[in-house]
């Protein structure tokens, strides 16, 4: 059993934990403008499902010789969520930054997740990616340095992610909540239909991904 594998599963649910503490409610969604508060839904509903995801990833890494296939599987299956977590973070920070009204009056994360957190996570969540998509395709081909980069960024990926989670998650939970109570309505299907398009999308990666035979070592 990983060691690493423990840690980061253990950090993903004592940062969760935490993030449930009781906390005052959060009543901003009612205040926020509907394309504002439909943002909010979509990045929530997104960051659910990668929660999800990340902690598959840590159960595959436990046992990492004997699931590497489908920690690549997975890992593949994550990436149109994450694509599309970043457009909906990015959007809201383009529309903040260029001082649109209702994102200006929704106002920023707090400070340190804005310049700290929120860059590192970002950072790290592509040199895992990029790393892990060159370990798989190419094995040690190009040498071992990618496999200490994949380590490294992972590390660093860890760390801001469990501070995100702290950060954001009862936020998120409650917004997942209320898109799943609300009735059907144009935006809120069309926020579903890209959700679940980016999952098909993340699936059929995944199968493929058991069709190629890495040449990284086991």
């Amino acid at each position: 059993m990983s060691k690493f594998g423990i840690v980061f599963l253990l950090v993903l649910l004592a940062a969760a934990g935490l993030a449930l503490f009781p906390r005052p409610p959060i009543e901003r969604l009612r205040q926020l403008s509907p394309g504002v508060v439909a943002n909010e839904r979509l990045t929530a509903v997104t960051g659910i499902f990668l929660y999800v995801l990340v902690t598959a990833i840590a159960v595959t890494i436990l046992f990492i010789q004997r699931l590497l296939s489908v920690h690549y599987a997975v890992g593949l299956l994550l990436i149109p969520p994450v694509v599309l977590k970043l457009g909906s973070t990015g959007y809201r920070f383009a529309r903040y930054h260029t001082r649109n009204r209702d994102y200006v009056l929704a106002g920023p994360p707090r400070i340190v997740l804005r310049l700290l957190v929120a860059p590192a996570l970002v950072a790290s969540t592509l040199a895992v990616f990029v790393t892990g998509l060159e370990l798989w395709i190419f094995g040690l081909r190009f040498g071992s340095a990618w496999v200490s980069l994949h380590t490294l960024s992972s590390v660093v990926f860890i760390v801001s992610l469990a501070a995100h989670l702290v950060g954001h998650l009862q936020r998120s939970g409650e917004a997942a909540l209320q898109e799943v109570e609300i009735r059907s309505s144009q935006p809120a299907f069309t926020r579903r239909s890209l959700m679940a398009a980016t999952l098909l999308m993340g699936a059929i990666l995944a199968i493929t991904s058991l069709l190629y035979s890495s040449p990284f070592p086991v």
